[in-house]
């Protein structure tokens, strides 16, 4: 059962790297696949992990005071 109250993080910047990690979002084909059957606590899941994508990726390009 999915729960429409966890909003997706997609921001229609699709582009998959060499580890088939979104760009934009930051969530893997997988959890991309798996969004509209996901349940609350698997999206936020799949949030907190994006999340931890995004700022290891900031730390790797230099990206200074990346609040995302």
């Amino acid at each position: 059962m999915n729960d429409n109250t966890v909003p997706s993080p997609c921001v229609r910047n699709c582009c998959l790297n060499e580890e088939d990690v979104c760009l934009g979002c930051f969530r893997t084909c997988a959890e991309i696949c798996s969004w509209s059957q996901a349940s609350g606590e698997q999206r936020r899941e799949i949030l907190r992990k994006a999340a931890q994508r995004r700022k290891l990726d900031a730390l790797k390009r230099g990206i200074p005071g990346n609040k995302h």
